[in-house]
């Protein structure tokens, strides 16, 4: 036998932790960059005693177990999944916070490994605080509502059993075809119990991440597509990123001819004055991109889900001769539309197929085409963005405002309301992982801690956030763990008294925006259609231990963003925007089904347009 360690199981789980790294293309580094959390009964004697034995492992202490996972995902994103944080707490209510933001981790595909507390596996002292009872088994708890969001689960039952689980873990967690949420269920009576575990178990161990190949038949009925196509377009997704492909984007981008449509998640893939870059494509796109997908005879996908935002609902492409090429790491996805499937990473695929194409390129009138609709595009977001209306500005201009204001390698993090299809149009990605948008999840309360997760990731980066009322009152906690761990974000909050983005889609579906604007209940209607609620934004932040200004126009905003950026401090600046002056859709359409019967006027009108749109709905069979 070989030589063993007795540790308790969580400190044997810290210990492999700490030696877990990851090589790409020759480049190793620590996967884990610590831990987040919060202590209680369930993990404060396991966990917590584990990690105040390992001080050279980070612990942060958050003040929410969700947006410690919102923390982790946004560390993860920034770094292109080669990094990440595991996230610790207690047994109930602290696990079950955790599960938003595991759904989010999942749904975007990038690694969180998550340790909740359990229940105690002996079961003589059940039902403990906190513990769900069932009468139809014991075998049940809380955590087990992680399951369907989870890539990997398990629940550590025996102190021996992290010696397998651990590294089932990790292959969840570096793989990049099934990356996501990996939960390891800790009963608290096993987080203390002591084991002699194999000192292998602590060895150094470096997780290859692959760049698999296109196999060959694939490749050249791939090429053999492009090559018969006369309105070839291509959807960049966040695979790009991941994947680090820009560069072979760029070189592909050059050599055909083909324009380039970005995702929510593949914006940054090109710059946005690269000649074939034509912005954002989908429900959220611009007339540029929308035109092209529409008359595409070809679609090429590449690192993307198909998101219902990318296809505007399957209404994007009308070409009743349309093909689908698809280019993904992962099977699921590949075979996605009906497409031809090259299973492959996104790098070495771009550089197979530059080559295969040696010689191809778009026609000179398509050429034409695309760089006329650019030079549109462009004149029009310029438009956006300086509509000088005063003093309260339009929330393109705050975009406008805050893009001046940044360096080419600053980063913009948003995630919910009407922010992400604004910047989908109008923010000008200057390089790679400078546009940081979670949408997969579109979660409220994402803003904030993934500020915190991707300045972690690359420190010499200013890092904006974009967050509206609504979202912000939901967590600005974390303004304080920013403050704790002397990580500054620069937080722009666009108040616009409510919920902007959703009062827009319900005025939009003939229900008149009901329930979405921050008013009084009225005494005389009983209605919340009263004056606005007066919330002290500046007020709250500087209670968190930030550094606080109200924007009384367009000209203190600019001031403002600039007097943050030569500060250490984190720092939040208030803008009131006319909730009515909105960017426009351009030939796109989102799939939100309207009341079949109503007594409303306005929503049978709506229901109306609804059914007339849906005919464009396709199958792509």
């Amino acid at each position: 036998m070989g030589t063993t360690r007795r540790l308790t199981t969580a400190q044997a789980i810290i210990a492999f932790l700490k030696n877990q790294y990851v090589e790409r293309d020759g480049q190793q580094n620590a996967f884990f960059s610590g831990m987040l959390g919060i202590f209680g009964h369930g993990n404060v004697a396991g966990i917590g005693q584990a990690l105040q034995q390992n001080l050279d492992f980070r612990f942060i202490p958050v003040r929410n177990e969700q947006a410690a996972v919102h923390i982790a995902a946004g560390h993860a994103k920034m770094s292109n999944r080669l990094r990440t944080f595991a996230c610790t707490s207690s047994i109930g209510p602290g696990a079950t916070n955790m599960i938003t933001g595991a759904a989010l981790a999942t749904i975007n595909r990038l690694p969180v490994l998550l340790l909740p507390g359990d229940i105690f596996a002996r079961r003589n002292v059940a039902p403990v605080l906190q513990q769900l009872e069932s009468p139809s088994t014991q075998d049940i708890g809380v955590n087990d509502c992680f399951r369907p969001v989870s890539r990997y689960w398990d629940r550590i039952n025996r102190p021996e059993q992290i010696i397998t689980s651990l590294p089932e873990a990790m292959r969840a967690l570096t793989s990049p075809a099934d990356t996501g949420a990996v939960v390891l269920a800790l009963p608290q009576d096993v987080q203390a119990e002591a084991y002699d575990y194999p000192e292998e178990l602590f060895r150094k161990r470096v997780w290859l991440i692959r760049r698999p190949r296109p196999d060959r038949v694939s490749l050249k009925r791939a090429i053999a597509a492009i090559r018969a196509s006369q309105k070839p377009f291509m959807v960049a997704g966040g695979g790009v990123l991941y994947s680090h492909a820009w560069e072979a984007l760029s070189l592909f981008a050059n050599r055909t001819g083909i324009p380039v449509g970005e995702t929510q998640a593949g914006k940054g893939a090109l710059a946005y004055n690269h000649p074939q870059c034509v912005g954002a494509v989908g429900a959220t796109g611009n007339l540029a991109a929308n035109r092209l997908a529409n008359a595409a005879d070809l679609v090429i996908g590449i690192g993307t889900r198909y998101s219902d935002f990318t296809t505007a609902s399957m209404t994007a492409f009308q070409n009743l001769e349309v093909r689908f090429l698809n280019i993904n790491v992962a099977e699921f996805d590949v075979c996605k539309v009906s497409a031809i499937p090259v299973v492959a990473d996104a790098k070495v695929a771009l550089e197979e197929l530059t080559a295969g194409l040696d010689g191809y390129r778009v026609s000179v009138e398509y050429a034409s085409q695309v760089s006329a609709l650019k030079e549109k595009w462009e004149a029009e977001v310029e438009r956006l963005l300086h509509l000088k209306r005063d003093p309260r500005p339009a929330q393109s201009e705050v975009i406008g405002a805050i893009w001046d204001a940044s360096g080419p390698n600053d980063t913009l993090v948003s995630a919910a309301g009407s922010h992400p299809g604004d910047l989908h149009k109008l923010w000008r990605a200057r390089s790679p992982n400078c546009y940081h948008l979670e949408y997969g999840y579109s979660c409220m309360g994402y803003e904030i801690p993934g500020a915190i997760g991707a300045k972690m990731a690359d420190p010499h980066r200013e890092v904006f956030v974009l967050v509206g009322d609504g979202t912000y009152l939901m967590m600005p906690s974390e303004i304080v763990t920013a403050v704790q761990e002397r990580i500054k974000v620069i937080i722009v909050l666009v108040d616009n008294h409510g919920y902007a983005s959703i009062g827009s889609l319900s005025q939009a579906l003939g229900s008149g925006a009901f329930g979405t604007q921050l008013r009084f209940r009225s005494l005389e209607s009983q209605q919340t259609d009263g004056d606005f609620v007066p919330v002290d934004f500046v007020g709250n932040a500087r209670s968190l231990g930030a550094h606080a200004v109200k924007a009384n126009n367009l000209a203190d905003l600019k001031h403002a963003l600039q007097q943050a950026k030569e500060s250490d401090l984190t720092t939040l600046i208030v803008v009131e925007t006319d909730r009515e002056a909105r960017v426009p859709g351009y030939n796109s359409w989102w799939d939100v089904a309207v009341a079949e019967v109503s007594e409303s006027e306005r929503v049978r009108q709506a229901r109306t347009v609804y059914e007339e749109a849906r005919q464009k709905e396709r199958h792509h069979l």
